[in-house]
């Protein structure tokens, strides 16, 4: 859009739409806005903890009201969300295949609004030039993928090891540097009251103990065990259940309320990056809480 020519309202309109559906979480859609920008910093001072929607029209509403600053990257903006291709990531929350339709169609609303704007114009040239920016600062947002690769070498090397108790202090390591690269807080195994607990952490405000078992399937013995260390402890405490091997059939029951679990096929889908491990909890704790159901696997939300 020329920055002498004044902007539709249908085509600002156009915009909030498609921000609002081409990313499912706010914290990609914050990064997605703050690396098509070059005055980035408007991005700390918007209020984000509310809904998307708002916070958008908040974003949208201060670069409109002082052109002079934000014209560029209003600019910017209208350019990313028109080469905006990629819509993998609504997948893991899309069950029914609506979220991705919404998006491409408001997408493709937003690009006929603005067609004529971006034809045979020296700003096509500058908007590659911007693209090909983002996508630097894509990559320098790697360190994440770089450290799960680091980690899956760390596993592998772990399954290979016959010594068992060695293994599970391994693992117990393992599970402490994969909950720390995605800052849950994560605290390393201790003993309370002459019990051991294999480690702890943070996520959503909830505090989670962490069982971890690297043997045959786990028993309902063992569930129970566990739940009875999570019960007795702060009223609100919860417990996630890692076995790599999973658990029986007969093991999961609606009676365990305070737990839920992850095993090896779960494991593997995070450090392959199928999946991040905060996205996975929260799917398995909905799911939980909306179906009594404490062991649904990766698999069982694609």
């Amino acid at each position: 859009m020329n920055a002498k020519k004044k902007i539709s309202p249908q085509a600002i309109l156009a915009l909030r739409e498609a921000l609002a559906s081409i990313y499912w979480k706010k914290e990609h859609l914050r990064d997605f806005i703050r690396l098509s920008l070059e005055n980035s910093a408007i991005v700390t001072t918007i209020n984000w903890e509310g809904t998307k929607r708002d916070s958008i029209k908040e974003l949208l509403d201060r670069m409109i009201n002082r052109r002079d600053i934000y014209d560029g990257d209003l600019m910017n903006l209208f350019l990313a969300v028109n080469d905006f291709t990629d819509f993998d990531n609504l997948d893991f929350w899309d069950e029914d295949g609506s979220k991705k339709k919404k998006a491409k169609q408001s997408v493709a609303n937003l690009r006929g609004l603005t067609k004529g704007y971006f034809e045979a114009t020296k700003e096509q040239e500058a908007a590659k030039a911007r693209k090909l920016e983002a996508e630097k600062n894509l990559k320098k947002v790697v360190s994440l993928e770089d450290e799960l690769n680091a980690l899956k070498q760390d596993f592998y090397k772990i399954a290979a090891n016959q010594n068992f108790q060695q293994r599970g202090f391994e693992f117990e390591k393992f599970l402490y540097d994969l909950f720390l690269i995605y800052d849950l807080e994560p605290k390393e195994s201790f003993k309370i009251y002459g019990e051991q607990i294999d480690g702890a952490f943070t996520f959503q405000g909830n505090d989670y103990l962490l069982e971890a078992k690297w043997k045959s399937e786990v028993n309902r013995s063992d569930l129970a065990h566990f739940c009875f260390k999570v019960e007795a402890k702060f009223k609100t405490a919860l417990g996630l259940l890692i076995s790599i091997d999973g658990v029986t059939k007969e093991a999961v029951s609606s009676d365990f309320k305070s737990i839920i679990i992850m095993d090896g096929v779960d494991l593997i889908a995070i450090l392959d990056r199928s999946v991040s491990l905060p996205d996975l909890l929260y799917k398995k704790r909905r799911h939980a809480i909306e179906t009594g159901n404490i062991y649904a696997r990766f698999t069982d939300f694609i």
